[in-house]
């Protein structure tokens, strides 16, 4: 059975509770093993001779209120081959808890911290553990870019000694994923590529894009300027056949609305009741009109 040479860190967020994973592997498809998370749960990695029934088991337990090191008791307790396992867990309340059986091929270990877990095997060496550490205590911002962060210093300071493979990133939060009736608010996996960390950090830049609202703070207002501007584009891209008068009524926002829609922007698209817009719906538009004018 192939082994999940591996590093990944666990967390949770403080400030809002989201719970997530991050891991890099020499290792086709890390993710579909490796991250599980549930909010108002908790988040572990599974990996080493991964038992993937940690990750659904581990879950199941501290849905039902039993704290990250009772569970990881309870997980190695029913597992015969735990000596070959490693895992780390973070329950909802921020309480952590990690285990490096003695059988995983060196360098392996783990290190505990406020809200997370780093753990990896077969490994460069320790520094590899506690730069990711390091770097996640010293990083601000939303869980999954910290996550990230994170991965990148760990492979800065050796990762994993066979190279790598894939990589993935998971962060659960109540009422996160599309449409707001599930937790899956970050489930992104780079199953195969000679730099998955690279490619894991343009998806998400992507998420962050298509996927992740705009903070309300950045919209700006469709001025008559920019609302002509709009409906010009708009009807060169055949969504608009109205007057370029700089009139945001319902014929422009109807427009807008069904070309937000064909290019997935409709989570972007959330200040046009108040006559706002997000710049980087704007931008996206701009380059979109320089690229079609540079190839008629």
């Amino acid at each position: 059975m192939p082994i999940l040479a591996t590093f990944s860190v666990v967390a949770r967020d403080p400030a809002n509770g989201d719970l997530g994973v991050a891991v890099q592997s020499k290792f086709l498809a890390v993710g579909s093993v490796v991250p599980w998370a549930r909010a108002g749960a908790g988040a572990l990695a599974t990996q080493a001779l991964a038992n993937v029934r940690y990750g659904p088991d581990g879950l199941a337990l501290m849905a039902q209120g039993l704290s990250a090191p009772e569970t990881l008791a309870r997980l190695l307790h029913e597992d015969s081959g735990r000596d070959q396992r490693q895992v780390g867990l973070v329950d909802a309340r921020g309480g952590v808890a990690a285990y490096t059986g003695s059988a995983c091929m060196p360098w392996a270990g783990h290190r505990l911290g406020a809200g997370y877990v780093v753990l990896g095997n077969i490994l460069a060496g320790p520094r590899v553990v506690e730069a990711m550490a390091e770097r996640f205590e010293t990083t601000r911002g939303e869980l999954a870019e910290r996550l990230l962060l994170a991965l990148t210093a760990g492979e800065a300071a050796g990762g994993d000694r066979r190279g790598r493979q894939s990589a993935a990133l998971y962060v659960a939060r109540a009422g996160g994923a599309y449409g707001g009736n599930f937790d899956r608010y970050v489930d992104l996996r780079v199953d195969d590529h000679p730099d998955p960390l690279a490619e894991l950090e343009r998806l998400l830049r992507l998420h962050r894009f298509y996927l992740t609202a705009p903070d309300p703070a950045t919209l700006v207002p469709l001025t008559t300027e920019l609302t002509r501007e709009i409906q010009l584009f708009l009807n060169t891209m055949g969504y608009y056949s109205g007057p370029a008068d700089g009139n945001f009524e319902t014929l422009t926002r109807t427009a807008l609305e069904t070309y937000g829609g064909i290019e997935n922007l409709e989570m972007r698209l959330t200040g046009l009741d108040r006559k706002l817009i997000d710049p980087l719906v704007v931008e996206y538009m701009r380059r979109q009109r320089s690229e079609r004018a540079g190839g008629t």
